[in-house]
């Protein structure tokens, strides 16, 4: 009889300007795979400001003049945001018009002017958003405002998917959109149902592992300076951007990695411990934040919340501390 816990199925799909790795094992279907993808791309079609039109770009047309009426789930997603925002720990779903100014990764970046920075710093106040519970209406106050959801949305989609597993009965799988994992349920093709997970090595081409973890059920994100860069002028500038100063944010981090049971909340704690520059004796370990591994650029590496006996060091050259 076929062993059907082991059975595995796996397609690659593009979207959200990735790839994207869909896994499941057991009884699951490739139609399955096929109505996450298609749940995955009506997302993005409401959440994009990568197209001329989308519920997000309609309530960027209308910044300074009206508020419009978005669906559910984006209104939701977009108030998670502007009350992470309202934190100010360096998480700012504003940031766009300060992305434009830069354009680290895309054609034409290059250093703005000082003056062109400071112009921009008034419209990326998370202040200035009004949100209508009862409409379900988003307003920018002022022209020029830019809501941009990329940093958080990639979690939250991959969390609806988890959840369309669940309803399909699909107990253990993969979903890797662009290198943010979420692990569900135990690994059947491993003994002791236990995920390995890899972490980048933050020095060298994007699939060099540095550390292999292992662990149960969760979401691994990753937040580090190595994948969009600009140099100029024998300075070399990141693409994480301080919504404080308008410039990169500089310490000696190259990558912080969470660990955390959905996959949204770890697109959120990735960026809080990043600008808090490393760990800090306040970040508490929750029963939904896990744990954390942050990489200097002097190549220490340093762990929180994880047991030695789970981490594998698979590149000597670095130097290993628990926290």
């Amino acid at each position: 009889m076929e062993d059907l816990a082991h059975k595995t199925i796996h397609k690659t799909y593009r979207g959200l300007g990735t790839n994207i790795y869909l896994t499941a094992f057991g009884s699951a279907k490739v139609s399955d795979l096929d109505d996450s993808y298609a749940l995955l791309q009506a997302y993005e079609t409401a959440l994009t400001v990568n197209r001329s039109t989308s519920e997000l770009m309609d309530v960027n047309d209308a910044a300074g003049i009206k508020p419009v009426a978005v669906s559910d789930s984006t209104y939701q997603l977009t108030k998670l945001a502007i009350k992470t925002s309202q934190e100010n720990f360096g998480f700012n779903a504003l940031i766009g018009p300060l992305v434009k100014l830069w354009k680290i990764g895309f054609s034409g970046a290059n250093v703005p002017p000082k003056e062109a920075i400071a112009s921009q710093l008034s419209l990326i106040d998370p202040t200035q958003v009004e949100l209508d519970d009862d409409k379900f209406t988003i307003f920018l106050k002022q022209a020029g405002m830019q809501l941009d959801l990329g940093a958080i949305a990639k979690g939250y989609i991959a969390d609806r998917i988890q959840d369309l597993w669940a309803a399909k009965g699909i107990s253990s799988g993969m979903i890797n959109l662009g290198g943010n994992l979420l692990l569900k349920g135990l690994a059947p093709h491993h003994p002791d149902g236990l995920w390995r997970i890899g972490i980048q090595d933050p020095f060298t081409k994007r699939g060099n592992s540095i550390l292999s973890v292992k662990y149960g059920p969760c979401s691994a994100v990753t937040s580090g300076i190595y994948e969009r860069l600009l140099k100029t002028n024998g300075k070399t500038y990141h693409h994480i951007l301080d919504p404080k100063t308008g410039y990169p944010h500089e310490n000696n981090l190259a990558s912080v990695t969470v660990f955390t049971k959905t996959s949204v909340q770890a697109e959120i704690e990735t960026t809080r411990l990043f600008f808090a520059d490393g760990p800090q004796p306040d970040w508490q370990l929750t029963s939904e934040v896990y744990g954390a591994i942050f990489i200097t650029k002097d190549r220490t590496i340093q762990i929180c919340g994880l047991e030695p006996a789970d981490v594998f060091l698979l590149d000597d050259s670095f130097k290993l501390e628990f926290k």
